[in-house]
């Protein structure tokens, strides 16, 4: 007999055929590694039970100068604060302008003339797509400041919960986002309806915009083929993302104040809050892949989900997408739509500490991280609420889990039969483990299990290849590390 560990890599390869995922990790949900031991994402709980009226898309926690702390969040046609006891307040500005809960495309049927186009054939991209709602927040001082693409129009809310958030005066209209800078300009991002144009007020100011010899206002517009999204602050830098490539702006002083330039090609940002945050840079979802900002010129971020991501999400929703960060485990995750769904239900993260990837199911429409709360803080898609995350092990009616793919038993033609398995977990009997078993790569698949474990779990079953799927049994802190299969050479099939 011959003990095989199954020393299988950390995170999840997603890409290319079964097979091509050999010896790693193919399918997870609700699962990291760390230090190369698998373990459960932390649960949540509702964080106030004063929901929204509608889907949260644009999320901020802050603290105030009296250190009170809030949390903004924005639907399509209503912007909340909730305060530290989960208190929600409308601060709805007068007279905004409502925008939509989902995006209109006019590709589907009845887009065209009847039988213009073969059955299953997509039809040319001719018709622009309207995106769902979001709203692009920031900090002004200890004051909110926001807007939306559909309404134009830059608030501020001076942390009165009575009040609503007014009108900046003289801000620019028709704007698509903002930024408030390190340098404490506020940026209207497509500012006055040009999609390429970025204006700035007076530096402490944000009631001037007119530039003059005594102020410090601007604008400057992009050289650039698509459209503002989005931007962000970096270490020493304001990043601008558009919908084909990035920008970064740097504060140079008068006369031009900020001069910006392009740093970033064929790398647009897909969704308005799909770019997250951190100390080592920015990372943001493009259309067909993941990139990442550390300074110097835009990099392509290598994944092992990329098939996985971009082969299977829905395109007419995909403004819906949003990053956030999960810093205390050094993630990133992404939510988005997949192919068949109208909402957000699928997630891909990053551990950028260990270059790691892994996927799962969960329905969350916007979010931020732990800074002025202590957990992370995330909106549902199903009843509209806040939810604290990486707390506990409650995951409603999900259960965490990760599945392999093909793992060689034998070599050549070489059939194995597995006797029993030694397992490798933190404190026994928190994971049950189920093995599936083929005799060539496309042949029928037959399960073994679920096994409880013990020390050792008894099993028998034979196969050329085997997947090993082990599934979290207790609401608990369980690790799993390198399990060992007790084989038994066998014949030839």
């Amino acid at each position: 007999m011959t003990l095989i560990p199954l020393d299988i890599p950390a995170g999840v390869y997603r890409n290319g055929t079964d097979l091509q995922s050999q010896g790693r990790w193919r399918d997870a949900n609700l699962v990291r590694w760390i230090d190369g031991t698998m373990r459960p994402l932390g649960g949540w709980r509702e964080r106030s039970s004063n929901a929204a009226a509608a889907k949260i898309r644009g999320m901020l926690s802050w603290s105030d100068n009296s250190n009170n702390r809030w949390i903004a969040g924005g639907t399509y046609n209503k912007l909340y604060i909730w305060n530290e006891t989960g208190v929600r307040s409308d601060i709805t500005p007068a007279g905004l302008t409502a925008g939509i809960e989902d995006a209109v495309a006019f590709t589907g049927y009845g887009g065209s003339f009847y039988g213009s186009y073969g059955y299953g054939i997509a039809r040319p991209d001719t018709v622009r797509i309207q995106p769902a709602t979001s709203w692009s927040l920031d900090t002004w001082g200890e004051n909110l400041v926001g807007c939306t693409e559909d309404d134009g129009k830059i608030y501020e809310w001076a942390l009165a919960t009575g009040t609503p958030a007014a009108v900046v005066a003289n801000a620019p209209v028709d704007n698509r986002s903002l930024v408030v800078t390190a340098e404490r300009f506020l940026f209207a991002l497509g500012a006055g309806g040009n999609p390429r144009l970025v204006q700035w007020s007076d530096r402490e100011d944000n009631t001037t915009w007119t530039p003059a010899a005594t102020n410090e206002a601007g604008d400057l517009e992009l050289e650039t083929s698509g459209q503002v999204m989005k931007g962000v602050r970096v270490r020493g830098q304001t990043l601008i993302l558009t919908s084909t490539d990035a920008h970064a702006a740097n504060y140079i002083g008068p006369p031009y104040v900020y001069g910006i330039e392009r740093v970033g090609s064929s790398c647009g940002l897909v969704a308005k809050e799909a770019v997250a945050v951190v100390d080592a840079g920015a990372f943001w979802m493009g259309a067909h892949a993941f990139y990442a900002y550390t300074g110097g010129a835009v990099q392509e971020i290598q994944s092992d989900v990329s098939d996985y991501v971009f082969n299977d999400m829905n395109r007419a929703q995909i403004s819906k997408a949003f990053a956030v960060t999960n810093s205390n485990f050094g993630e990133i995750f992404w939510f988005y739509p997949s192919g068949s769904a109208t909402e957000n239900d699928r997630y891909a993260a990053y551990n950028y500490i260990e270059n790691t990837w892994y996927t799962g199911d969960l329905a969350r429409t916007a979010g931020v991280d732990r800074g002025a709360f202590r957990q992370p803080l995330w909106a549902s898609a199903d009843d509209f609420k806040i939810y604290e995350h990486e707390i506990g092990y409650n995951y409603g009616n999900l259960t965490p889990f990760a599945e392999s793919g093909p793992i060689m038993l034998g070599s050549g033609n070489t059939v194995a039969s597995v006797v029993e398995m030694i397992p490798d977990e933190k404190t026994q009997g928190d994971v049950s483990v189920t093995f599936k078993t083929r005799f060539y790569p496309n042949g029928t698949e037959r399960d073994y299990g679920p096994f409880e474990m013990s020390l050792p779990t008894s099993m028998r079953f034979t196969g050329r290849q085997v997947r090993l799927r082990i599934d979290g049994e207790t609401l608990g802190d369980w690790r799993v590390g390198i399990n060992r299969l007790d084989v038994v050479a066998g014949g030839r099939r």
